[in-house]
């Protein structure tokens, strides 16, 4: 899928990206300056008004496919409930190079961090990656720390993949019909780290979502930002039911096997969907 004409400019774009700052934190799921957004851009966008600095960067990998794409980013540190007050201060825009090794940082003057953000490689790669099999000229990546979810992650059941979509699908009809694919899940790896960029984007191929184990999400969208933001939502909700649930004992029932698949029959849920 890809946007069509006539694309958002700049001031849209900065504008999605605070408004999806603000409801990852009304959702509690980015306390301090946990989280990150990143927008990959396939058309020419003039980004320089906003972002006047430039500083030439090598790219922490490769992206061949994301060659003359710009990416805006969000810094280290700073906290995604302030990009709507100040996108300048908090965002970076990098136009990847014609190679897809290097790319221009463009920041602002009163840019309020050193680098972007800590998460930089699987952003990057995931933009990369969707970007060459599906051919879209838009892509939105966002980071989060979902309590309930993360809290899950550490009880071992969950670990299980087809247990943790099981005991999360079932709460809600709008549940699987936002999340046909259900809700990847990937084991504890360090933050940043190559083995978890690596398995972050073969997840990431097959879910709009993925549960880090102890750590957070990584949701993807190539509608919005605020799309991306609403899969974190739907999936922290059903977390929160099923929190819930441990709580009382697990006195709910849910949705059954059966109701699920009216559902999918009556909404034409494509659950192989990514």
């Amino acid at each position: 899928m890809a946007l069509q004409e006539p694309f958002p400019d700049l001031e849209e774009i900065l504008t999605s990206i605070g408004a999806g700052g603000d409801q990852v934190a009304a959702i509690d799921a980015s306390e301090g300056a946990a989280g990150n957004i990143s927008v990959c851009i396939g058309w020419p966008i003039e980004v320089r008004r906003h972002f006047p600095i430039v500083e030439e960067i090598k790219l922490p990998q490769p992206a061949p496919h994301l060659a003359n794409h710009v990416v805006i980013v969000t810094g280290s540190g700073r906290r995604l409930r302030e990009i709507r007050v100040n996108p300048a201060a908090n965002l970076a825009a990098v136009l990847i190079s014609a190679d897809g090794v290097g790319g221009t940082l463009h920041t602002a003057p009163g840019r309020l961090f050193e680098r972007v953000t800590s998460e930089w490689n699987s952003h990057l790669a995931v933009h990369d990656d969707t970007v060459e099999r599906t051919g879209t000229n838009f892509h939105a990546i966002v980071h989060a720390q979902p309590p309930k979810l993360v809290y899950l992650s550490h009880v071992p059941a969950y670990s299980d993949e087809t247990y943790l979509n099981g005991r999360l699908l079932r709460w809600e009809p709008e549940t699987i019909v936002n999340l046909p694919a259900g809700i990847g899940f990937l084991p504890f790896m360090v933050p940043g780290s190559g083995p978890l960029m690596a398995a972050n984007v073969a997840n990431l191929r097959t879910h709009r979502i993925v549960l880090w184990a102890k750590h957070g999400v990584m949701a993807r969208s190539s509608i919005s930002v605020k799309r991306a933001v609403d899969r974190i939502e739907y999936a922290e909700t059903a977390a929160n039911y099923e929190y819930m649930d441990l709580l009382t004992g697990g006195r709910a029932e849910g949705l059954t096997v059966a109701e699920l698949k009216a559902v999918v029959a009556a909404f034409d849920v494509d659950t192989n969907q990514v």
